[in-house]
């Protein structure tokens, strides 16, 4: 067996790992969901995974992601240190 076979095997053998642990372990955990610079955020970055063929404009968006990512949780521990 290749390296890539191997990789390609232990990364579905994660997966299914998490998908057990996410549906019987971690069940009754409370829900958070992902705010919406945090998905344009995550977008950005598998956008920028999805361009790495042309580098400048990759890391340009993964950049963007980060930038937002970042904006995020500034406005997050803002919302969370004021008082009301």
């Amino acid at each position: 067996m290749n390296a890539a076979i191997v990789y390609i095997a232990l990364s579905i053998v994660s997966l299914a790992v998490i998908a057990i642990l996410e549906f019987f372990v971690w069940k009754n955990r409370k829900e958070k969901r992902l705010s919406p610079f945090a998905g344009l955020a995550f977008g950005f970055v598998l956008a920028g995974l999805f361009a790495g063929e042309d580098r400048p404009a990759g890391y340009g968006l993964m950049g963007i992601g980060v930038l937002l990512a970042l904006l995020d949780m500034w406005k997050k521990r803002s919302k969370i240190d004021k008082p009301e």
